[in-house]
């Protein structure tokens, strides 16, 4: 069992309380990529950061903003380690993540029952479950089930673009991982 001193709780809250560059209403943890802080001695710390896929283009700034975050609360020396295993996956989103993307107007991803890897395929635009089922996803404005895939990626690589048909807006949905 790892032990987390108070001083290295008080820092993965500082980092974990940055806004995500691309998706400024979630903070890095809320978004679930901040992994652990680790002290390396009086005034250095080591961080441990997951991005949500190996090619985001957000890291660095992710990076950036928390070395300022901890360079402001007395810390020297900051280390940012990207660490790729385990993967980042969208069951890491915290449930406030998720109220604060619907209400955002972005459609979170949807929970997955019993985990593993999400399979990528391509069909039709009204999307279906393992089972052959309709995978709904709710609109983030008026709730509705009746939504239709636009295209499967929107304006950042893990969004998709997608229509309510009850309500005619369009929307992201942040697609599951």
């Amino acid at each position: 069992m790892v032990t987390t001193t108070p001083l290295e709780a008080e820092l993965l809250a500082l980092a974990g309380s940055v806004p995500d560059p691309e998706l400024p209403v979630l903070t890095l943890e809320e978004l679930g990529v901040l992994r652990a802080v680790h002290l390396r001695g009086a005034d250095a710390v080591e961080v441990e950061l997951t991005p949500t896929y190996t090619g985001c283009p957000a890291l660095e700034t992710m990076a950036t903003d928390i070395e300022r975050v901890l360079h402001e609360h007395g810390m020297r020396e900051v280390t940012v380690r990207t660490v790729l295993s385990p993967a980042w996956s969208t069951d890491d989103i915290s449930a406030e993540g998720r109220r604060k993307l619907r209400e955002f107007g972005i459609a979170p991803p949807r929970v997955r029952q019993g985990g593993g890897p999400v399979a990528v395929t391509l069909g039709p635009t009204r999307t279906a479950g393992p089972d052959g089922a309709s995978d709904t996803v709710h609109c983030p404005h008026c709730g509705s089930a009746d939504t239709e895939l636009l295209t499967r990626f929107s304006s950042t690589a893990c969004k998709a673009l997608r229509r309510c048909l009850s309500c005619r807006e369009p929307f992201d949905h942040f697609k599951e991982l």
